[in-house]
């Protein structure tokens, strides 16, 4: 805190000495929809006829320092109508700007967004991708339930882990090198049903931001990207119901004013009812079988003054899936948030949040004489401090200090008298995880613009617990006993950030950029489906934390006044401490996992293109990625080079939208992309009869190559200015392709001694209606 304190005011010092020898005056202020009264995040601020100009933070506020004359502010956001203001300064002046419903100006509909890039060609921010709530509406769903995770696998570099599952894989990262937030809470298992949905109801979505490179530095703890989703703050002009029914699940959201224009809350909710179906059959197997999620976002916020405002949200989430009494799974999510937002002045924006995070998953056992309950979790504790500083019209400084707790409970194992499973524990886990960070953002010049930063952590591992030393072998040759609170070890690790832009022309850019990422928590599976029996790890003594260095080169153009934009990038990425099990490795029996687990490094590099039409009655992108990700582990692949699981050649993705008139819109999407790596056997021998197979390399074959084709519908049946509904048809996998789910080996029954595959395949023709309301 002394620090933080000592920094503070060396800026206003620096502060005061700038305003006073160029006598300049500060414009600061909010941007706000004028109809639901909701903060706008990157809303763009530009003093016309001048190369100066700005975008809203994440709570919708901004900044500029100009020499005293009179100005014309034109304020723009995609989806809504700009504004345009002129401002006579000779002392510093706050505004609040509210920005309109651009369909209320128009007679017909047209556009689905104005032709504004939603990518700025002069920010040196690059490796990032935005989708508008609209888009993501847009776009066909499995079963008519809209899902973010899978809208955004539609975009260069972000590849699917499966059929229908939201898991995902950026620029060649593992599932788990991916940092999931809703606002601000870290989200370990943003899955429901086995991964075939995600854990965000759209309805209560605001915005979100995909950071594949050159993540700013107020965020840390994974490799490969961050999501960051941020909830609705709720209508604070008028009372709004909507929702929708679908033919396996339905959502209500009600939102509006506690105190009109200064505070407002938001709750919504969602539930499958699968399980509904289940109970009316006739079939006693599955009559008592269990298979539905629910969840519920609630927030509000209270304006405190004209200068404080605070925030309180939460998530809560689970999912039963149970085959009668023989076997259950219970996992969920809770999160918690409460932030403070805090204007020092026109130049000095705070926030402070004090966050909550909790996983946990539950399997029961009660079948061939086994009884069992197995529990795990994660629960974090989670303090943030942040400050920006707006010091001029050339350096906009971000910094601040992060501190978690983690709790880790591997698992758990109860077991009722008589039972043939015996009363087990693995050691709980404890771990503290400090960062402190700084950025700027600097316009060296007018072509120029560079963002340069760093975050420094410490991870240190908690007691009480017993830690190992292990042989070449895996065997343990040591136990250390600590008590509670001594500390194990303490990994230091300093990850600079720089990123930089070079604008050639108003359309055109390039930039290039460098990050060193850290991440001490790891999810140990087996699968690529986000499955609640995966495993988090922290880092101990042995297992260390990951690091991946990353350089990136994008070309950008924007195209036709904005209507259309053009991306390319590419990138290298070198990684180490990388994490694979042992051959024959058994994770979830062993209190030293570490004997199960090897060590070593990863490269993972590529191309990607985006080409995207923002503006008109069709819209929509088209995506490449061209990649290779591999690893080299000693032990594994006898030393050599081998594909990662997630290791993709080729994905290429198409996005359509058309708005055929008022009542009717159109959208389809295609998605090809070359299958996984896979480890296969590779031949077999005969022990009693019995075949036994052996494998000569780690993912050396590949799953089929993927491809799908959706469709989908909206008929706008009522349009008024109090109510409104609407019809959603969609057509997931059109023309019925057979994608390989997983493949499996065994005995052919008509010749015993051949061996055949067998493919899964989860989804063919799924045809889904909705229902979507709002009054």
């Amino acid at each position: 805190m002394r620090l933080t304190k000592l920094i503070v005011c060396i800026l206003f010092v620096m502060n005061g000495l700038v305003s006073k020898a160029q006598d300049k005056f500060t414009i600061s202020g909010t941007v706000t929809s004028q109809k639901t009264g909701e903060t706008l995040i990157g809303a763009s601020i530009r003093i016309v006829n001048t190369s100066f100009g700005t975008v809203s933070n994440e709570y919708g506020f901004f900044s500029i320092t100009l020499i005293p004359g009179t100005y014309t502010i034109e304020v723009t956001s995609v989806g809504l109508a700009p504004s345009v203001e002129v401002v006579t300064l000779d002392k510093n002046t706050k505004l609040k700007i509210q920005l309109g419903d651009v369909s209320a100006q128009m007679s017909e509909v047209v556009v689905q967004s104005t032709p504004k890039s939603s990518r700025s060609i002069s920010s040196p921010q690059m490796g990032v991708e935005k989708l508008t709530m609209n888009e993501i509406k847009a776009i066909p769903a499995l079963f008519g339930e809209r899902d973010i995770l899978k809208a955004i696998q539609l975009l260069p570099g972000i590849q699917s882990a499966g059929d229908g599952n939201s898991g995902f894989y950026v620029r060649g990262g593992a599932a788990d090198q991916n940092l999931i937030l809703l606002d601000e809470a870290p989200v370990y298992n943003a899955s429901h049903l086995l991964g075939f949905f995600s854990t965000f109801n759209p309805n209560a979505v605001k915005d979100i931001t995909v950071y594949k490179a050159g993540m700013p530095a107020q965020y840390g703890g994974r490799l490969s990207s961050v999501v960051d989703v941020t909830m609705n703050n709720g209508n604070n002009q008028d009372y709004i119901v909507s929702g929708g029914v679908g033919l396996i699940s339905a959502n209500l959201n009600v939102e509006g004013p506690i105190q009109k224009s200064k505070s407002s809350f938001l709750v919504s909710g969602r539930r499958t009812y699968a399980d509904v179906f289940l109970k009316l059959s006739n079939d006693s197997s599955i009559k008592d079988d269990k298979l539905y999620f629910y969840d519920l976002n609630a927030k509000m916020n209270y304006e405190l003054g004209k200068n404080d405002k605070l925030y309180l949200s939460g998530y809560f989430g689970r999912d039963d899936l149970g085959f009668g009494s023989e076997f259950g799974l219970n996992w969920g999510n809770t999160t918690a948030t409460l932030r403070w937002n805090h204007i020092f002045n026109d130049k000095l924006f705070s926030n402070t949040s004090l966050i909550y995070s909790d996983y946990d998953d539950k399997i029961s056992i009660n079948s061939g004489g086994v009884n069992a309950r197995i529990f795990s979790s994660i629960q974090d504790w989670n303090l943030k401090e942040e400050l920006q500083l707006f010091l001029n019209n050339k350096n906009n400084i971000r910094f601040g200090f992060n501190t978690i707790y983690h709790t880790m409970v591997p698992g758990n194992v109860s077991s009722p008298a008589g039972s043939s499973i015996n009363n087990s524990s693995l050691q709980d886990r404890y771990s503290w995880e400090n960062a402190i960070y700084a950025s700027d953002t600097w316009k060296a010049s007018e072509k120029i613009n560079v963002t340069y930063g760093a975050r420094l952590t410490a991870f240190s591992i908690v007691g009480p617990g017993d830690f190992y030393n292990l042989d070449s072998a895996g065997n343990v040759t040591d136990t250390m006993h600590y008590r509670a609170g001594q500390f194990v070890k303490t990994y230091l690790n300093l990850e600079p950030r720089l990123a930089i832009s070079y604008v050639l022309n108003p359309t055109t850019s390039i930039k290039a950029s460098y990050v060193r990422n850290v991440q001490n928590l790891h999810l140990i599976s087996n699968s690529t489906a986000a499955l609640p029996t995966d495993k988090w790890v922290a880092s101990t003594n042995i297992i260390k934390p990951e690091i991946c260095d990353q350089v990136s080169l994008g070309y950008y153009k924007n195209l036709d006044s904005d209507k259309y934009e053009l991306t390319l990038e590419t990138y290298y990425k070198s990684l180490q401490n990388q994490i694979d099990y042992r051959d024959g490795a058994n994770v979830y029996n062993n209190n030293a996992i570490e004997s199960q687990l090897l060590f070593g490094i990863g490269r993972a590099y590529g191309l990607e293109m985006l080409f995207k039409k923002q503006a008109g009655k069709v819209t929509g992108w088209v995506s490449y990625t061209l990649s290779k990700t591999e690893l080299k582990i000693d032990g594994i692949n006898n030393n050599q080079w081998y594909n990662a699981t997630q290791d993709h050649t080729h994905n290429f993705a198409i996005a359509i939208s058309y708005q055929r008139n008022k009542k009717w819109s159109f959208s389809a999407n295609f998605v090809y992309y070359t299958g996984g790596a896979v480890t296969y056997p590779s031949g077999k021998y005969i022990v009693g009869g019995q075949p036994v197979f052996y494998y000569t390399g780690r993912n050396q074959y590949r799953f089929p190559d993927y491809n799908r084709l959706d469709l989908g519908a909206t008929l706008q049946l009522k349009q008024h200015k109090k109510y409104s509904s609407e019809l959603n048809f969609s057509l997931y996998n059109a023309y019925g392709r057979a994608n390989a789910y997983s493949i499996d080996f065994q005995q052919s029954t008509s010749n015993p001694e051949q061996t055949e595959a067998v493919q899964t395949s989860l989804f063919k023709i799924i045809p889904s209606i909705s229902y979507n309301f709002k009054f």
